[in-house]
């Protein structure tokens, strides 16, 4: 992943400002389901299923366990505030026939449909003082964007944004990936991302881009508050107009032969780092 990058590496927007809080952390979701096709999604795996189960968001048509998963899970089916539906206990060769090829699915297959999308007008709305946004510049693979949306939520992010297009749809794959982040973390899709970033500056977001060849290490950074982290994907960095709307280019310091990260990875680390200056300052 290469980091984004200006030719200052920072713009100056004056100083900072205090926002008050607002709304609940998680905002509802809004627009149409996306998925293949727009219909029915195969999500497997203990977590990405049971978390599915748990999400009063989520319609669940089919719950397809083995014995060994339906006796594991016995317990968690029955706390479930909605009623899942009855769970048809089949051999592994019948969840495997649903799943990609290799795939660790743990004898855990839901099909469901997919989540409808959050609105960016409503994680603004529902943004706190400390809000940390991610935007995601045409990351396509879907193992990479199930994995940052898992850091998201580990780290409390307020939601991720993606684009309509080069951006991959919801599938089982990176329901696996996100190990039921998924369900957890607002969505957000987009057709224009510079616009969108454009919005949330509006909204007193700060808006950091990641960039290999930035001057300034995120460490080092002097930002708190409301923030966004733009990344791009691997190879292809941020594009132009993206890097424009970045008031701040920052890098991760690397002290291997290798110049960058993985996308996942990079996001997780500057989380950590953007979660930890925000608890610093306590802004």
């Amino acid at each position: 992943m290469r980091q984004s990058k200006d030719q200052t590496g920072h713009r100056n927007r004056g100083p900072h400002r205090a926002h008050p809080a607002a709304g609940p952390h998680h905002p509802p979701r809004r627009d149409a389901p996306r998925g293949p096709g727009g219909g029915q999604v195969w999500i497997y795996g203990r977590h990405p299923v049971l978390a599915a189960l748990a999400n009063p968001e989520r319609r669940v048509f089919r719950l397809l366990l083995t014995q060994d998963a339906a006796d594991r899970a016995t317990s968690n089916l029955a706390g479930l505030a909605h009623p899942p539906p009855q769970a048809e206990i089949v051999p592994r060769e019948r969840i495997a026939e649903r799943v990609p090829a290799g795939a660790v699915h743990q004898g855990f297959l839901a099909a469901v449909a997919p989540l409808p999308d959050a609105a960016l007008e409503d994680i603004m709305a529902a943004a706190g003082e400390q809000a940390l946004v991610l935007a995601l510049d045409q990351v396509t693979d879907p193992h990479n964007v199930g994995a940052i949306l898992r850091s998201a939520e580990a780290f409390g992010a307020a939601g991720v944004v993606v684009t309509e297009r080069h951006a991959p749809e919801e599938t089982g794959t990176l329901a696996k990936a996100a190990s039921g982040a998924l369900e957890r973390v607002p969505l957000v899709r987009v057709v224009n991302l510079s616009r969108a970033l454009d919005q949330l500056k509006q909204a007193g977001f700060w808006v950091l881009g990641l960039d290999e060849r930035a001057e300034q290490t995120l460490a080092g950074a002097n930002v708190a508050g409301r923030l966004v982290l733009a990344l791009g994907a691997e190879g292809e960095g941020l594009r132009r107009l993206t890097q424009e709307r970045c008031d701040l280019t920052v890098r991760l310091p690397m002290k291997g032969a290798m110049p960058s990260l993985n996308v996942s990875n990079a996001a997780a680390i500057s989380l950590y780092e953007l979660s930890r200056k925000n608890e610093q300052t306590g802004t």
